[in-house]
């Protein structure tokens, strides 16, 4: 932080009390109307997709419906990659999203697999996988992907959710760009900091630190040049060779 970076007014505790009662109001009408956003979601209709579309897995080639692991729904989450580049020029916003995906057993409970389906091919993106370190399930989507995301990009990062019947799966939503920021939470927290995300976008007071997504730090996700968690991987010795 900077000799001139600015701070909120200093106020005494009633003063300060007084007025997160009143942000309060409007933090609980935000969350109401989240669920009720949820609720109309699980009132959307479905569409069917192919059930056996092809995916690559550890052990060769498997399908949508393999993904579910025989559970009734699944979140997919499909990972953007560039075919034969480094791990460092690999993308730094689905990097950022994984990384904070870990403990699945709660999805479980609720009869909910999560995998990756990445945009590549398997065994090239399957090693980044093995070098930061993520245990959960990762397909190659290469071989459905157009299908997959029929109407979409192909491409950019989707979080798509499923359902089966049977044998029969459908699609029940999905999002793309910042709709994928579900999946973390480190926003949800830096949200709630004086200072907030720091990027250039938001609508902070002025002399704020608004540095990410400046000219100097113009990817929001990368320290030095490579996706930030990155780092903390080649620091513990672990290979980022996606080649062999």
């Amino acid at each position: 932080m900077n000799a001139q970076t600015r701070y909120p007014r200093v106020v005494d505790r009633a003063t300060f009390q007084e007025q997160i009662d009143e942000l309060r109001v409007r933090e609980k009408a935000h969350q109401r109307e989240g669920d009720a956003i949820a609720a109309a979601r699980r009132r959307l209709p479905m569409v069917e997709v192919d059930a056996g579309a092809q995916l690559t897995g550890p052990d060769g080639p498997t399908t949508l419906l393999d993904a579910f692991e025989g559970r009734n729904q699944l979140i997919a989450y499909y990972f953007m990659w560039h075919p034969g580049h480094p791990a460092s020029s690999q993308c730094e916003g689905c990097t950022w999203c994984t990384t904070h995906v870990a403990e699945l057993s709660y999805l479980h409970s609720r009869d909910i697999t999560f995998a990756v389906l990445a945009q590549g091919p398997y065994d090239e993106s399957r090693r980044y996988r093995d070098f930061m370190g993520w245990t959960m399930p990762w397909y190659s989507a290469d071989p459905s992907k157009a299908e997959l995301l029929v109407g979409r990009t192909v491409g950019m990062m989707h979080l798509v959710c499923y359902v089966r019947d049977g044998d029969r799966v459908f699609e029940t939503w999905w999002t793309t760009n910042r709709g994928v920021e579900v999946m973390d939470n480190s926003y949800s927290l830096m949200d709630l900091t004086v200072y907030g995300r720091q990027e250039q976008h938001e609508d902070s007071p002025e002399g704020w630190p608004r540095e990410w997504g400046a000219e100097e730090k113009p990817d929001l996700h990368q320290v030095n040049g490579r996706p930030t968690a990155q780092w903390s991987r080649l620091e513990a010795g672990r290979s980022d060779d996606l080649t062999n």
